[in-house]
């Protein structure tokens, strides 16, 4: 991939618009719930500190609408980046009133500059040009580290970048381990290796499947995604949450599975109630019309235990079943638990599997976390992101 890294651009004393992705989850009081993408960011920023304070950085933080919303404010990051960077973090609420080469100039020695929230402008995700102008006022340099923004095709990721010629822009270090890992899932996985796969919707993971489907050996399939397949091979699935109109992304997936001899496996026993709020579960083989299935059962743990157990190589993307809940999280934790303790190369995406781990303590034992979900997915679906080609270009 013919794109600069941060450490060969020539930073000395100049300035630096640094897009990371800090679009953390938040708690019912507005605090910050998990700092991991914030920690996930912090070597590339202690990088360029090393030669300049001169730093931008902009982030989204949710989803707005493109305008001001004080719940998706990053002011919270940004007191969170000054205790852990121990430099003061200027932030900045309006930068189209205030423009960035002004800032810089009134810059002290020890501060840096946080942008608030990028989406709070609709230019932003309409990729506008002129917004993109605005933010590369009075930079030398762009550097990208948001892998979970990478396939946006928005000013701050792309029209932004493609104003800066190729000598002026790279990756950060954690888009670079970002693509390592997944061009090591997508192009040289180690046999035997297991895709286990869930979450609510077939159509977000139909794409990676079929591709992926070309080298991995068996898919594991959980959550709501595995009624969809159940219910097309004419098993009950009573009143479980089953996406419409997927019949044909799930026979796509059977036949092209079967054609290159993967195997897929499904559920066997289920965890079920009649409602959510239930604070526990029956174990039924088939699920009656009245309940719901929430979570894998115990034969089903065993059975994808042992797939996992002889593995060399997997990739795990969403929870087996609704995990938020104490009483429907067994199955997500027991798998991230086996993930853990097998001898192989793993990779985990996507928010809800990254929650799950951090749940079970598990966070050190995987080969990889991936921080963005959708990035990843389209990565390994074998798409350009749009974050990747504008730094390629110029």
């Amino acid at each position: 991939m013919n794109i600069n890294f941060v450490e060969n651009l020539d930073l000395e004393g100049k300035s630096v618009f640094l897009r990371l992705d800090l679009n953390v989850p938040l708690n019912e009081k507005g605090e910050i719930s998990d700092f991991t993408r914030i920690e996930r960011s912090l070597p590339t920023i202690k990088h360029i500190l090393k030669f300049t304070n001169k730093i931008v950085i902009a982030s989204h933080l949710g989803r707005p609408k493109g305008k001001p919303d004080p719940k998706y404010s990053l002011e919270v990051v940004g007191a969170k980046l000054t205790e852990l960077l121990n430099v003061e973090v200027a932030f900045v609420d309006d930068y189209v009133k205030a423009p960035i080469d002004q800032l810089l100039t009134r810059l002290g020695k020890n501060r840096i500059i946080l942008l608030e929230n990028l989406r709070f402008y609709a230019q932003e995700t309409e990729n506008s040009t002129e917004f993109a102008m605005k933010l590369a006022k009075g930079i030398d340099f762009f550097v990208n580290d948001a892998f979970g923004a990478m396939h946006r095709a928005h000013a701050s990721v792309a029209a932004l970048a493609e104003r800066f010629p190729k000598e002026r822009k790279a990756m950060g270090f954690l888009v670079r381990e970002e693509i390592r890992a997944l061009d090591q899932i997508r192009d040289h996985a180690q046999t035997p290796f297991s895709i286990v796969i869930g979450g609510s919707k077939v159509s977000d993971k139909v794409t990676v499947l079929l591709n992926l489907i070309n080298t991995c050996n068996n898919i594991v399939v959980g959550g709501a995604m595995a009624y969809a397949f159940l219910k097309q091979m004419g098993k009950p699935v009573g009143r479980s949450l089953c996406e419409p109109n997927t019949e044909r992304m799930v026979q796509s997936i059977l036949a092209n599975a079967q054609a290159r001899k993967v195997s897929i496996y499904l559920p066997e026993d289920h965890v079920c109630a009649k409602s959510l709020d239930d604070s526990k579960g029956k174990m039924f083989e088939s699920i009656p019309d009245d309940y719901m299935a929430l979570d894998i059962g115990p034969r089903t743990i065993e059975r994808y235990k042992n797939i996992i157990g002889a593995s060399k190589t997997i990739f795990w993307n969403g929870p087996l079943g609704v995990f938020e809940k104490p009483a429907f999280r067994r199955g997500t934790i027991a798998i991230a638990e086996k993930i853990a303790e097998t001898d192989c190369f793993s990779v985990a995406g996507g928010g809800d599997s990254i929650a799950a781990i951090n749940l079970a303590g598990l966070a050190k034992k995987f080969g990889h976390i991936s921080t963005g979900g959708g990035a990843s997915l389209e990565y390994l679906e074998g798409k350009t992101l749009p974050g990747l080609r504008a730094l390629m270009n110029g």
